[in-house]
């Protein structure tokens, strides 16, 4: 089985670190060892990292150029709540996998695409 590893890339690391604490709940340690500014995160049972942006990001309105990772919510509206109220934005709104799950689109502080589901077989 392959396991998953994470990573952010953040222009602020300060605010990106404040902003997935304070919507998942996520712990983030400095890795003196690495060789750029890194922090480890534990996210309830997954690990990433989060390092300094080392390039430009694509422009506005372009599509996402990368991995996207999304998170399994309890409450997929309480938490969308939170994301908005911590600077986030969305990205694709709520919308029904049928028989599945609540699923949207965010971008973080840092311009970041990631998504938010919540389970529910009576979606859709």
């Amino acid at each position: 089985m392959a396991h998953l590893y994470f990573e952010i890339q953040a222009d602020d690391m300060e605010r990106a670190t404040k902003f997935y604490s304070n919507v998942f709940g996520w712990t983030f340690k400095d890795n003196p060892h690495a060789p750029v500014e890194y922090r480890t995160i534990e996210a309830g049972g997954n690990r990433g990292g989060m390092l300094q942006r080392p390039a430009d990001t694509p422009p506005p309105e372009c599509g996402t150029n990368a991995y996207v990772c999304s998170v399994e919510v309890n409450d997929f509206d309480a938490t969308a709540r939170s994301i908005k109220e911590q600077g986030g934005k969305v990205a694709m709104p709520k919308f029904p996998v049928p028989k599945t799950c609540w699923q949207g689109y965010f971008l973080d502080t840092e311009g970041n695409t990631f998504g938010i589901f919540e389970v529910d077989e009576e979606a859709g």
